[in-house]
């Protein structure tokens, strides 16, 4: 069974999770955070659980999802794992900062380390979580999906009532509303959502 830890961090207020096996194989999804104190938090959960981390891996490539990435590199050894059409945003998080924050970022973000495809299947213990592509919020966007546990990650394609925005470059209401009409509906109606930002639904 996996076993799921949220952080809420950064002024967005993104979520960051740890994810955990029985045999204590562990994946971070979406590290945005922020400052000392926030990856401290993260750092001691890791330790205090032992879990050993195997994976870094990207919803989508927006800034305020990928903050901390550099310190999980560096911690873990952990490059991280995105779609390709997302690398763009990923490579441009410094200005992204800058242009938000007045000033851009400490560290170097890490090279990616393996573009996710749809269909893909990322082991994790006796786990397996499938990537599904879901374009619109980003062209890159993916959820990450549990069939076994009924839980799935959805980054910033899908929230608690309500569903990503599409008005920054790259974005296409239409194209996200069928992602998630098409790829997430059909879903069992009991999968618990663990969004980007806000509460799981």
């Amino acid at each position: 069974m996996i076993k799921i830890q949220r952080f809420i961090v950064n002024p967005f207020e993104e979520n960051c999770y740890v994810i955990s096996s029985e045999n204590k194989e562990g994946a971070i999804i979406d590290c945005g955070a922020m400052g000392p104190h926030e990856l401290e938090e993260i750092d001691k959960y890791i330790r205090k659980e032992g879990i050993t981390l195997k994976y870094s891996l990207l919803t989508h490539g927006h800034f305020d999802h990928v903050l901390g990435l550099s310190h999980i590199c560096t911690a873990y050894g952990l490059h991280p794992w995105m779609h390709e059409a997302d690398v763009n945003w990923y490579k441009h998080t410094n200005e992204a900062c800058l242009q938000v924050f007045g000033e851009g970022l400490r560290e170097d973000l890490p090279p990616i380390g393996q573009n996710l495809h749809d269909k893909q299947q990322i082991q994790l213990g006796n786990s397996t979580l499938e990537v599904i592509h879901t374009p619109g919020h980003t062209q890159g966007g993916v959820c990450l999906y549990c069939e076994a546990e009924g839980i799935l990650f959805t980054g910033d394609t899908l929230f608690q009532t309500s569903i990503g925005r599409t008005d920054l470059p790259g974005g296409n209401q239409m194209q996200l509303i069928r992602s998630i009409a098409e790829k997430l509906f059909p879903l069992p109606p009991e999968t618990k959502v663990y969004p980007g930002h806000g509460s799981p639904t």
